[in-house]
């Protein structure tokens, strides 16, 4: 794990400097879904704070059992009964979406930082908003007390070559510039290089850190 911590990051540095971006910018999300506690744990005792989790009956008991500061990114497809609980467990969403998930953030006790979820490439088997219902949607989340618009989201086309990504991030850097939101939440193990170069703040790596899933 410490091996595999350590090449990421240099990785990540990289990438950033042949853009000419300060690392701190970029921060690792680890996606710990499917990954026992002590898996989680190991990476934790690296130093590493932020972990990715997709489903929240499995977050749950790992939330009661491991330390308090870490901070819980939800990135799975979230159904609106669950959102309140969402809330209180995670320090930001990036899978918002639709009316009937804001409408349950107005009934959360907590402010959360959200990302709203884009179909960059409009994908019909893919949840995300579409682009042109960015604008209004946003201005929704906005007048939310409950939710702090941190940024954009997006899962791209699986594709073979990560050159193939970078339209799909550029796209997403450019509608987050047009709302004047300053995250975006893109690239995962295959193609987070590419994604940093277009800009990603927030990048989601499981295998490459924690190994193959069963």
């Amino acid at each position: 794990m410490e091996q595999r911590y350590r090449e990421l990051r240099e990785t990540v540095k990289n990438a950033c400097a042949s853009v000419a971006r300060d690392p701190n910018e970029v921060n690792i999300i680890a996606v710990s879904k499917t990954y026992p506690a002590d898996a989680i744990m190991e990476l934790y005792e690296l130093g590493h704070r932020d972990f990715g989790e997709s489903r929240l009956q499995e977050l749950q008991p790992k939330w009661e059992q491991l330390p308090k500061d870490i901070r819980w990114h939800f990135i799975g497809k979230l159904q609106s009964n669950k959102v309140r609980r969402a809330t209180e467990i995670c320090s930001a969403i990036h899978t918002l979406e639709t009316s009937s998930q804001l409408k349950e953030l107005y009934k959360s006790d907590r402010r959360c930082d959200v990302f709203i979820e884009v179909n960059i490439a409009e994908e019909q088997q893919k949840s995300g908003i579409l682009q042109n219902s960015l604008d209004t949607f946003a201005q929704d989340v906005i007048r939310c007390e409950q939710a702090n618009l941190s940024g954009l989201m997006t899962i791209g086309p699986v594709v073979k070559d990560p050159e193939q990504s970078r339209p799909y991030f550029e796209k997403l850097r450019h509608l987050g510039e047009a709302i004047g939101t300053k995250n975006l939440s893109m690239g995962m193990s295959l193609d987070f290089e590419v994604a940093i170069q277009e800009g990603a703040t927030h990048i989601r790596v499981g295998t490459l850190l924690f190994g193959a899933r069963e």
